[in-house]
């Protein structure tokens, strides 16, 4: 059981990646009310949030089509927190296909913000994220399943914190039924440095967030009466 609780995660200093500080308003353009806990996932288009789309339960995102996007998570809580971050069903760091628990996870430390650019390929290399055709997909160049136009994040809380030396300066760092699906491709190789650590984490989710998203919003938004 504590092999099993130790699990490898993934910490990440990158340029790309920005860590900081996050306050933030709750009056943003496009914001609204989610149905979860206050752990934060956003879609990031030019460095600027795309507006969010309450529905059925669901929240949603309209997708420019060939755009390169970011997610930027946010861990408002006290504690170190270790992210599975899936994006059409994949892992973002491994792109393997595996439940929350299992996966390879960033690191994000209290009260801190991460953005995650691109698929991780090795410990100095990540490819972008870019909006594409399901065809098009990281999953189908793979020859995956997929679970297409769906960003997942499932939080994790760090049952011991420990002092971790880093190496690296923090600042280094619906689809409508029949209609065409979406899916993130491989992009442009940009540089990511990540440094493996392990980490003993409750097995219990301290939280989950998923977006979908589409091109066209007249799909997920209901028609005005």
């Amino acid at each position: 059981m504590n092999q099993m609780r130790s699990i490898v995660t993934l910490i990440a200093f990158l340029l790309a990646f920005s860590i900081g500080d996050t306050s933030r308003s709750q009056n943003l353009p496009g914001r609204v009310t989610k149905p979860y806990s206050n752990f934060e996932l956003d879609v990031l288009v030019d460095g600027r949030p795309l507006s969010e789309h309450y529905t059925r339960g669901r929240i949603y995102v309209e997708a420019p089509k060939g755009a390169e996007y970011e997610v930027r998570l946010r861990n408002p809580s006290p504690d170190r927190v270790a992210v599975a971050l899936f994006v059409d069903g994949l892992n973002t760091i491994d792109a393997r296909q595996t439940s929350a628990w299992n996966a390879s996870k960033w690191v994000i430390e209290p009260y801190q913000t991460i953005t995650i650019s691109g698929w991780q390929m090795s410990s100095e290399r990540a490819r972008r994220f870019y909006f594409t055709d399901e065809r098009d997909s990281y999953a189908a160049r793979l020859g995956r399943k997929a679970d297409p136009g769906v960003i997942s994040a499932v939080f994790f809380r760090e049952r011991v914190q420990r002092v971790v030396p880093l190496t690296r300066s923090s600042s280094d760092q619906m689809k409508a039924e029949g209609a065409p699906k979406m899916g993130t491709g491989i992009g442009r190789s940009v540089r990511n440095d990540v440094e493996w650590i392990n980490m003993d984490l409750d097995s219990r989710p301290a939280g989950e967030v998923t977006i979908r998203y589409d091109y066209d919003s007249r799909r997920f938004c209901p028609e005005p009466k």
